[in-house]
C-alpha cells in the first residue's frame, strides 16, 4: 500500500510528485484545526472514501461509490450530522457534493475528524480537483483533474495523506499570516 505525502514540490505518490494546492489558512497543527478557518490539517489522513460523479465519470476504482444528486456533507458544528454525508434535505448548514462545477466530481474523503466528531474541529476534508493551478481550497488538498484521476485509479483501500509538522507550507502561511 502507496501513501499520498505532502512535500514542499506537492502531492508525492507513487513516484511522481504532483502540484497541488492547500487550504487558503496554510497548513496548521491537527489539534488547531477550527471549522472555518481554512487550514489544511497536519496528520495521517486515512482516505476512508472514493466518492464520484457517475453521470460525468466512470468509477475510478473498485471501491469507489457513486454520488447521488441530494448528497450533502453537513458543516454545522452543533448538528447531530456534523461532518457526515446526508442526503437533501437538511434544514443545517452543509456543502453540496453534486456541484455544477467539476471540483466534485471525484472526491478522496478524509477521517479528519469523523472518529470521533469533535464539534467545531473542521469538516469536510478532502482531496479534490483545483479551480485552477494553485487556487487555495477552504481546507483540503486540490489537483488537476488528470493527476486526481491517476491516484485514485491506483489508490489502495487504507492509503493515508501524510501532512507533515513544519512542512514549508505551513512555514510559509505562517509567515503571511505575520505580514497581513
Amino acid at each position: 500500500m502507496s501513501d499520498l505525502r505532502l512535500t514542499p514540490r506537492g502531492l508525492a505518490f507513487a513516484g511522481r510528485v504532483m502540484p497541488c494546492a492547500v487550504g487558503r489558512g496554510g497548513i496548521v497543527p491537527g489539534a488547531a484545526k477550527r471549522e472555518g478557518d481554512g487550514a489544511t490539517p497536519t496528520g495521517a489522513h486515512r482516505i476512508e472514501a472514493v466518492l464520484y460523479r457517475p453521470d460525468r465519470i466512470a468509477s475510478p476504482c473498485g471501491w469507489a461509490w457513486p454520488l447521488r444528486a441530494g448528497d450533502l456533507w453537513c458543516d454545522e458544528s452543533g448538528h447531530p450530522a456534523y461532518n457526515r454525508l446526508v442526503p437533501a434535505p437538511l434544514a443545517a448548514s452543509h456543502e453540496r457534493l453534486w456541484r455544477a462545477d467539476p471540483l466534485y466530481d471525484l472526491i478522496l474523503v478524509l477521517d479528519w475528524n469523523r472518529a470521533p466528531v469533535r464539534p467545531g474541529a473542521g469538516s469536510a476534508i478532502f482531496v479534490h480537483q483545483w479551480r485552477r493551478p494553485g487556487y487555495p481550497t477552504a481546507g483540503c488538498i486540490a489537483l488537476a483533474r488528470a493527476d486526481l484521476h491517476w491516484i485514485a485509479a491506483r489508490l489502495s483501500p487504507g492509503a493515508r495523506l501524510l501532512v507533515p509538522v513544519g512542512s514549508p507550507r505551513q512555514q510559509r502561511a505562517r509567515r503571511l499570516e505575520g505580514a497581513v
